[in-house]
C-alpha cells in the first residue's frame, strides 16, 4: 500500500505545535487569500474545490483532513455548508479515531439573537455532528484568558478567596480606543453588545465565576461555563433600564486627534440609537456568589484600549490604619488580570510607608507575560485556536447550548431597551464612558477602576 509523501511544513516542529497534515480552506477571506473566486450557491464551487484537494492529498500528503474556516456571517454559513457536504467534503466522523477528519471553524456573530442562533445549529446539524463544528472566539485564544483557569484552579491561595465571604465586587472592562471604522452600516446592525458583550465578554464572565470542572476536558470545561450563564439573574422589563446602561460617542479627541461623533460615521442614521457603550449590574445566584454584583462594561472611542478582569476584595472589618497619617485613601486590595495590551497579573494591597508612623501606600505585585517569558513566548490567539482545531481539541471553542444561553441572557436586555425607549447615554470620545455608567456602580458605593 502507498504511502502518503513527507509533508514539509512539519520539519523542525515539535510535538506540542504539531497538527496531523491537513488541508486548511478559508471561505470569505480578503487580499491574496481571494484569488481563487467561486459563488458560494454554486455547485461547480464544491466539485472544483474536491478536485484540487485531492491532487493537494497527492502531492502534499494532506491525508484526506481537512479544515475549513468561514469567515462570513451568519446567512452564507448554511450553503457553504451544504455545498461541502453535497461534494462529499463532509463525511461525519466514524468509530476509528485515525480516520480522515472534516471540520469547520465558524465566526461570531453566530446568529443575531436566539431564534436565529438555534435555527443556524438546527441547520448545521443536518450536515455535521457537534464535534465537527468549533465556533471560535479569539478571546480565548489569548494566554491571560487561560491563565485565569491556571491561576484560580492551581493555586490555592486564589481559589479559597473566590467567593462571596472575600469578594465584594468583580469589574470586567473590554475597551476599544477605535469607533466604528468604516463599518457603519455593520454597526447599526449589532450595536455593540451583540458584537462584544454577547461572546468575549461573557466568556470573560463565565471563567471568572465557573466552579472547578471534573477534569480540563473540553465538555467538563464548557459544561461549567453554560451553568455559570444559566445562573444569571434574568433582566427583564423595565428593571433593564434600571441595571443597564446604553450609550453612544459623540465626539471628542482620541489619541491626540479629533473624532467624529458615531451618529457622524459614514453609513449611520442621523438620529441613531445603537449603543457603541453598554455598562451592566449582573448577579449571578450560585452559592458562591450570591451578592456579589459583577460589574461589566464595553465601549468604542473610549480613552485606552485595554480589557481585564479586576477582582476587588472586601476590606477588613476593622480599619485600624486610617486617618491623617495615611498616605493616600485606603481601598480593598484587588487583582486586575488583564487580558490586553500588556498581558499579565496584578495584586494590589497597602503597605507600610517607611518611615516613622503608620502611613500606609497601595501597592502591586506585578507579573508580566513578556517580562517572565520573553516578548515573542505568547502566540497569537488565532494561532493557538486554529492549531486546536486542527488537533481536534475543541475546549478553547464555544458549544451550541454556551452560545443558545449567551442569547437567552441577551435577548431580553435589548428588547426592553426597544419596547420602553431606553436612553441613550451620550459620552466624549476619549472618555472612559457616560456618567450614567459611573452612577451604575456609585448605588453600591463603588466606582469604576481607571486601567
Amino acid at each position: 500500500m502507498s504511502q502518503n509523501p513527507p509533508n514539509p511544513l512539519r520539519e523542525g516542529t515539535s510535538d506540542e505545535h504539531r497538527a496531523p497534515p491537513c488541508a486548511f480552506v478559508i471561505f470569505g477571506a480578503s487580499g491574496d487569500l481571494t484569488r481563487r473566486k467561486g459563488s458560494f450557491e454554486e455547485a461547480r464551487t464544491y466539485t472544483d474545490l474536491r478536485a484540487r484537494l485531492e491532487r493537494s492529498d497527492a502531492e502534499r500528503g494532506t491525508s484526506q483532513n481537512r479544515l475549513f474556516y468561514l469567515a462570513v456571517g451568519p446567512s452564507e454559513m448554511v450553503p457553504i455548508v451544504r455545498g461541502l457536504a453535497e461534494a462529499g467534503l463532509l463525511p461525519r466522523p466514524g468509530a476509528d479515531p485515525h480516520a480522515p477528519f472534516a471540520r469547520i471553524i465558524v465566526e461570531k456573530p453566530f446568529g443575531e439573537d436566539l431564534p436565529s442562533a438555534q435555527a443556524l445549529n438546527r441547520e448545521l446539524y443536518r450536515y455535521l455532528d457537534e464535534k465537527q463544528i468549533y465556533r471560535i472566539d479569539h478571546y480565548l485564544g489569548k494566554e491571560t484568558v487561560q491563565n485565569l483557569i491556571m491561576l484560580r484552579f492551581g493555586n490555592a491561595i486564589f481559589e479559597a478567596l473566590w467567593n462571596r465571604s472575600h469578594v465584594s465586587h468583580v469589574e470586567i472592562t473590554v475597551a476599544e480606543d477605535i469607533g466604528v471604522e468604516g463599518r457603519g452600516k455593520f454597526y447599526e446592525q449589532v450595536g455593540i453588545t451583540r458584537d462584544i458583550v454577547q461572546n468575549h465578554l461573557l466568556q470573560l464572565l463565565t471563567i471568572t465565576a465557573m466552579e472547578p470542572p471534573a477534569s480540563m476536558e473540553a465538555d467538563a470545561l464548557r459544561d461549567e461555563k453554560v451553568k455559570v450563564l444559566r445562573s444569571l439573574r434574568p433582566l427583564r422589563g423595565r428593571e433593564v433600564l434600571a441595571a443597564t446602561v446604553r450609550g453612544q460617542y459623540g465626539k471628542g479627541v482620541v489619541r491626540g486627534d479629533a473624532v467624529p461623533a458615531y451618529r457622524e460615521e459614514p453609513d449611520v442614521a442621523a438620529g441613531s440609537v445603537t449603543d457603541t457603550y453598554v455598562a451592566l449590574a449582573l448577579h449571578i445566584d450560585t452559592w458562591r456568589w450570591a451578592g456579589v454584583p459583577f460589574f461589566v462594561r464595553a465601549g468604542k472611542r473610549l480613552g485606552k484600549r485595554v480589557a481585564e478582569v479586576a477582582v476587588h476584595f472586601r476590606s477588613p472589618p476593622l480599619a485600624m490604619f486610617g486617618g491623617a497619617a495615611s498616605a493616600e485613601p485606603h481601598r480593598p486590595n484587588s487583582l486586575v488580570l488583564r487580558v490586553q495590551p500588556d498581558e499579565g497579573v496584578a495584586l494590589r494591597f497597602d503597605t507600610k510607608v517607611p518611615g516613622a508612623g503608620m502611613a500606609r501606600r497601595e501597592v502591586a505585585m506585578d507579573f508580566r507575560y513578556g517580562n517572565a517569558f520573553g516578548a515573542s513566548s505568547s502566540p497569537e490567539a488565532y494561532e493557538r485556536l486554529i492549531l486546536d482545531a486542527l488537533r481536534g481539541d475543541p475546549t478553547l471553542f464555544t458549544r451550541a447550548d454556551e452560545v443558545e444561553a449567551q442569547w437567552a441572557f441577551i435577548d431580553p436586555i435589548l428588547e426592553a431597551w426597544r419596547d420602553h425607549a431606553a436612553p441613550v447615554a451620550f459620552y466624549e470620545a476619549g472618555s472612559m464612558g457616560p456618567p450614567e455608567a459611573d452612577a451604575l456602580l456609585a448605588r453600591d458605593g463603588h466606582r469604576w477602576r481607571r486601567p
